[in-house]
């Protein structure tokens, strides 16, 4: 039976603008198509788990009290992720993402947080939390409301933290971290270092496990004193990078809620991720658990 992965995080409408190249400071720049869809770290990472990973999932978060934050709302639901800890706030706007996409598939966002800035963690939220199998967070929502979400879990229940987008993290909240995942920016920028091998060891010597993704290379798994996990990438054309992160994000819990080892669930994440990246949108994009299992190894 699939454990339940409860994820903590944001929930946006995600604009995404498709461009030949993502605009330097100053520069104007024309696009060439234009998309609305729903997004945010928390939600996107709940729909992967869900879609991808097949497994039993619900969400904290928080919507306005717009016509976004209930389409928001309705694409969760679409996805069977569970939305009763989602607040409908008044006075606060659903969050917005900006997101530019160049003709390589890599893109550069800026996140208005609304809503996602008021989280919080009741005790209806505290329960939910308590009794799932993995918790996963990203930064999109305040450091020290996920660090709350976080100490609300069973002893034991692995905290997964996205540290994206990259920030410094607070000691509270860094405390409570099972395993880190990280991109190469983001592992630099947390580590506050320009030399990747350098920040795997600054993490590594701070937080139990440190996952680094790496796109077409793969993906990394450190720990102190033990030797490292690799799994491969799968070779394939890029479109959009959206949402890959996110979607490695939420299979990897989904898999460690079904208690798959962590290579194995490291592999089934990146191959999901390979098939998101074919794909425009965020979780337009992600794919199915029927689809990823028929290209697993």
């Amino acid at each position: 039976m699939t454990g339940r992965v409860v994820v903590v995080g944001s929930l946006n409408i995600d604009l995404s603008l498709t461009c030949d190249t993502i605009p330097a400071p100053g520069e104007t720049v024309l696009a060439s198509a234009v998309r609305r869809s729903a997004g945010g770290k928390g939600a996107n990472q709940a729909v992967a788990a869900a879609r991808a990973g097949g497994a039993s999932t619900s969400i904290v978060g928080a919507v306005g009290d717009d016509p976004d934050g209930r389409h928001l709302l309705h694409e969760l639901a679409r996805a069977d992720v569970d939305t009763a800890q989602v607040a409908v706030l008044a006075g606060h706007p659903s969050g917005l993402a900006l997101i530019t996409v160049d003709r390589a598939g890599e893109n550069a966002i800026v996140v208005a947080p609304g809503a996602n800035s008021a989280v919080v963690v009741d005790a209806a939220a505290r329960e939910l939390i308590h009794d799932a199998e993995v918790v996963l967070a990203q930064l999109e929502t305040p450091q020290p409301l996920v660090a709350e979400a976080a100490r609300s879990r069973r002893a034991g229940t692995p905290f997964i933290l996205n540290a994206a987008p990259a920030a410094t993290l607070i000691d509270e909240l860094a405390h409570e971290v099972d395993v880190l995942v990280v991109n190469e920016h983001e592992a630099r920028s947390v580590a506050g270092t320009s030399d990747l091998d350098e920040a795997v060891q600054v993490l590594v010597a701070r937080f139990p496990a440190v996952l680094v993704t790496l796109g077409a290379a793969g993906s990394e798994l450190h720990r102190a004193d033990l030797s490292v996990v690799r799994a491969k990438a799968l070779t394939v054309p890029v479109v959009d990078t959206t949402a890959a992160g996110d979607t490695f994000c939420g299979v990897l819990a989904a898999c460690l809620a079904d208690g798959l080892e962590i290579e194995r669930a490291m592999t089934i994440a990146g191959t999901a991720a390979s098939l998101a990246v074919q794909r425009s949108g965020a979780q337009d994009s992600i794919p199915r658990q029927a689809e990823v299992e028929a290209l697993l190894p």
